[in-house]
C-alpha cells in the first residue's frame, strides 16, 4: 500500500495544477454594480483586487451590449492596460474621482500595447468596442453610480 501513496500524490498534484490552470483560462464572474452614462443604464463587473484586475474580461467570447467591468484602485495613480488573452475589443474609459471622463482608449483583442490614462485616475471602464462613441460619450463626460455618489 505504501508503494502506491507517492504515485497517489503525484496524481493528485497534477490534478490541482490543472484545475488551476483551467481556472485561469476561464472568465471570471464578479459582483455587479448598476452604473449611468446619462440616459444609459450599465451593468459593471466590479474589479478591485489585484487578482481581478490582473485577470479583467480575460478569456470571455462575448459581452452583453450593455455590460462592462469597473476597475477600482486604491489611489489615483497613471493606470495602463493591455489585452493578453482578452478575446474581444474593448474601450477602456479612464475615469477621474468626481465620474469625469478622463480619455478613451480602443484597445485590440490579444494585444500587448499599452492603453493607459492621461492623468492619474481611479476607475478605469471597459465595455465593448465602440460603445462610448456609439452614444457620444466623450472626455469629459461624467459617469453616475455609486463609486461617484456624495
Amino acid at each position: 500500500m505504501n508503494d502506491r501513496l507517492p504515485a497517489t500524490l503525484a496524481a493528485l498534484a497534477l490534478a490541482g495544477l490543472a484545475a488551476a490552470a483551467f481556472a485561469q483560462d476561464a472568465p471570471q464572474s464578479l459582483p455587479k454594480i448598476r452604473l449611468n452614462a446619462g440616459i444609459h443604464n450599465i451593468d459593471a463587473q466590479v474589479a478591485q483586487t489585484p487578482e481581478q484586475r490582473e485577470t479583467g474580461l480575460m478569456f470571455r467570447p462575448s459581452m452583453p451590449a450593455n455590460e462592462g467591468m469597473l476597475f477600482t484602485f486604491e489611489r489615483p495613480a497613471q493606470q495602463c492596460f493591455w489585452m493578453k488573452n482578452t478575446l474581444i475589443p474593448l474601450d477602456a474609459a479612464f475615469v477621474d474621482d468626481s465620474g469625469a471622463i478622463v480619455n478613451i482608449e480602443h484597445m485590440k483583442p490579444q494585444t500587448l500595447d499599452g492603453h493607459c490614462s492621461e492623468k492619474p485616475v481611479r476607475y478605469v471602464l471597459e465595455m465593448n468596442d465602440g460603445w462610448f462613441a456609439k452614444r457620444g460619450i466623450k472626455p469629459g463626460f461624467k459617469l453616475k453610480g455609486a463609486p461617484w455618489a456624495p
